[in-house]
């Protein structure tokens, strides 16, 4: 099933990343790129059922985007490999990433764009879906 949200405003509040057609997350990625660009570097979250499909997430959208890939700050839990639901925050300024167990998250992908020369092009866009840059 498809959702009408195939815009960066409309996903604005939602709790969980809606299923897109193959268009509308061709759109996304496309207006998702436009609004990034602006920005000088980027922080992601991604909510996901598991610590792997976190991890997953962020290495797809480091290829999609170009981002060179975050390293670990430090090891992701034992009780996280079993398949708790996590948060993954991930800094391109401080170049790593965090995975911590939390309950109660939707799922999918936020990406804060920052820019201090210019603020206004700050913001944040999301929740995007989980797979929104995985290959076809």
């Amino acid at each position: 099933m498809t959702s009408d949200f195939a815009t960066l405003t409309s996903l604005r509040g939602l709790r969980r990343a809606p299923e897109l057609s193959v268009a509308e997350r061709s759109m996304l990625r496309q207006e998702l790129q436009a609004a990034m660009a602006p920005c000088a570097w980027f922080t992601i979250g991604v909510m996901a059922p598991s610590a792997g499909v976190a991890l997953e997430t962020l290495r797809q959208s480091e290829a999609a985007l170009d981002w060179p890939a975050l390293e670990a700050q430090g090891p992701v839990p034992q009780e996280l490999e079993a398949g708790t639901t996590v948060f993954l925050k991930g800094n391109q300024r401080n170049g790593g990433y965090l995975i911590r167990s939390e309950a109660g998250l939707g799922e999918g992908v936020l990406i804060t764009g920052h820019q201090s020369a210019d603020p206004q092009q700050e913001d944040t866009w999301g929740p995007l879906p989980l797979d929104l840059f995985a290959a076809p």
